[in-house]
């Protein structure tokens, strides 16, 4: 590959920058700046702004660590949403998802990844802990194991069964697997997700 030479160190620091980001080779970063430089100063301004507010002000939710702007999002916090069911998620991008299906009415936790040795994640990396005291805590009927298709997802699946077997008046439900194995849930079409929540069926944590 031939190695890319600016004019400008400003403008190589920012390409490098903006290549950081996920799916943003070198030169879609250029396009970005050099579109970004077209600008006016107050449009860059501002768009500087968002990210530094994202970043210093942003919350997570104490109850199931969605994002939020306050310490509690506005799913738990909501009196129509039935807090005894709680769907399980690898990510916030999936309470994202499976929101834009409008198929289920329950609350969720996030876990904040899944259970992978190979990546170095652990059981205590995720916030697997903090599901079971909302269990253990009383007013949960069902938890939905909504987690991607995949090896780790199903890993982390009997993982949590496990850890929730003790409270035998809860039940433990697991999506219907429309889903294609290996798939992201994030990625599933809203049609197939919604009926993937909708049609769940008990956890055999066999």
């Amino acid at each position: 590959m031939i190695e890319q030479h600016y004019s400008s160190q400003l403008l190589e620091k920012a390409v490098s920058e903006f290549s950081r980001l996920p799916g943003i080779g070198r030169k879609t970063a250029l396009r970005l700046v050099l579109w970004m430089l077209r600008q006016e100063n107050t449009d860059v301004e501002q768009f500087a702004e968002a990210l530094l507010n994202l970043k210093h002000e942003i919350k997570y939710c104490h109850t199931c660590h969605n994002i939020s702007d306050s310490d509690l999002c506005p799913i738990c916090s909501d009196p129509r949403r039935d807090i005894s069911t709680v769907c399980v998620v690898e990510s916030v991008q999936d309470v994202m998802a499976i929101e834009n299906t409008q198929q289920f009415k329950g609350v969720y936790h996030v876990l904040g990844g899944v259970i992978s040795p190979m990546d170095g994640m652990g059981p205590g990396d995720i916030e697997i802990d903090s599901l079971v005291s909302r269990v253990s805590s009383g007013g949960i009927r069902e938890v939905i194991l909504a987690l991607s298709p995949t090896m780790e997802g199903d890993t982390t699946n009997f993982y949590i069964y496990r850890k929730l077997a003790p409270y035998t008046d809860v039940k433990i439900s697991i999506i219907a697997r429309g889903i294609s194995v290996g798939n992201e849930l994030e990625y599933t079409d809203e049609v197939t997700l919604g009926r993937s929540i909708l049609n769940r069926t008990i956890f055999e944590g066999k």
